[in-house]
């Protein structure tokens, strides 16, 4: 959530970064948040001087009562109680125009950072790197939904059977290559200097607007209404909520969190080829990077992070590219975000399997997440997060990628994970 003080001072710079994201009513938005934001100093200007002469009141009355005028001092406590009145009043038409405040707050996204190229879809993302040579496949090869049907490592419609579309049921060694690639993933992070932590499956709202997913992404959300608690959609969202409410010390950054956690997401509206199989999934597994920077440290964190990640693809020898996402393709809560796709053989196309961004203040705002300077004056701290990796997609490039006429050929790098090196 931007900061009110900030879309005052440099407020053209706030609607040349939402025209970068092609944000409708950007002006009338800003123009509704500063007029909101100057009803609440005169409502709490009111209150403040209300609340004084009562103090002021309060006191004569007391001395009134201590000399014996009881008639003038009754008489006062009538103007005592109508300044009551009036300041209950004030409360509440002050806690109304904050609400009113936060609600406009919560829809404006991120400002993108000077690099965010413009653009109104994922067509218009740059690609900054590519790597790995696109394997030239035997003839006959097959897509990786075909090749979990063929090898009985994937049961797409057992899960349907179970549950419903979205929810496959991994068995044998699709489920031991699945546990593999969450332990690889987890032991390549921690050995970073990512801490890892088992966190719940579960949040609640304040953690939900905390990160950003409320009121954005409120329809992608699975939502137990009863308890009011949302299915995470990532790990990001319990893992940054640990720091919510926290003033942090310098000497406390960089502070690196990794999780294992499955992941729920609607996927409303998602139909077509371009979803089969693995490829969109209501269910599916991720291992996620956090990390709570110093400002001055964040884009160098995301650096780090680019290339933590790119290590990682290249032990699984799959092609990648690494992709800046422009204005339109950017997410809500992103100040800048590396997009990192592997190369789909068998479907010649690309697949999105981790993105990588900073935040910078956007979260940290919302959770009251803050350290002190060493003024000892509390500032903001940036957030940042990564996916390393999401498994579903990983997983359908392996299969497809490394597919021969005798079996799936498995990365040495995950041989001693899950104790085979070829599904056949």
């Amino acid at each position: 959530m931007l900061q009110v003080s900030f879309i005052k001072e440099n407020k053209e710079e706030v609607l040349r970064g939402l025209a970068v994201r092609n944000f409708a009513d950007a002006e009338k938005m800003i123009e509704n948040v500063l007029s909101a934001d100057e009803n609440r100093k005169v409502i709490q200007t009111q209150l403040d001087n209300t609340l004084a002469e009562a103090n002021i009141l309060a006191k004569e009355i007391g001395n009134l009562y201590k000399s014996g005028k009881a008639t003038e001092a009754t008489i006062l406590k009538e103007k005592s109680s109508s300044l009551k009145t009036l300041s209950n009043e004030l409360k509440e038409s002050l806690a109304e125009n904050n609400t009113v405040l936060n609600e406009l707050l919560y829809e404006i996204p991120n400002i993108p950072n000077i690099l965010v190229p413009k653009g109104s879809s994922e067509e218009d993302n740059e690609t900054i790197f590519q790597e790995g040579e696109i394997p030239t496949l035997y003839e006959g090869a097959i897509p990786h939904w075909e090749l979990a049907k063929k090898y009985d490592i994937i049961d797409f419609e057992l899960g349907n059977k179970i549950t419903g579309a979205g929810f496959p049921v991994y068995k044998g060694k699709g489920a031991r290559l699945q546990r593999a690639l969450i332990n690889y993933f987890l032991d390549k992070n921690t050995t970073a200097g990512y801490d890892e932590v088992q966190v719940p499956h579960f949040v609640n709202e304040a953690s939900a607007y905390g990160t950003g997913q409320l009121p954005d992404k409120e329809g992608q959300m699975y939502h137990d209404a009863k308890d009011n608690l949302y299915l995470i959609p990532t790990a990001e969202v319990p893992v940054t909520n640990i720091f919510r409410d926290v003033i942090l010390k310098e000497e406390d950054f960089p502070i690196c969190k990794t999780a294992y956690t499955p992941c729920f997401r609607r996927e409303a509206g998602s139909y077509g080829a371009h979803v089969r199989g693995l490829n969109r999934l209501h269910q599916f597994d991720k291992v996620e990077i956090v990390r709570i920077e110093h400002p001055n440290k964040s884009y160098e964190a995301l650096d780090g992070m680019v290339n933590h990640v790119t290590e990682i693809l290249r032990e699984l020898k799959l092609p990648f590219r690494i992709l800046r996402l422009c204005g339109g393709d950017i997410g809500f809560t992103s100040a800048l975000t590396y997009d990192f796709e592997v190369f789909s053989t068998a479907q010649d196309r690309w697949l999105e399997v981790s993105s990588v961004s900073n935040f910078e203040t956007f979260q940290a705002n919302r959770l009251k997440l803050r350290y002190k300077d060493t003024n000892s004056k509390t500032q903001l701290a940036h957030t940042l997060n990564g996916s390393s990796l999401a498994l579903p997609r990983i997983m359908a490039g392996l299969l497809e990628n490394h597919q021969t006429p005798d079996g799936i050929k498995i990365p040495d790098v995950l041989v001693s994970y899950c104790g085979f090196d070829r599904i056949d």
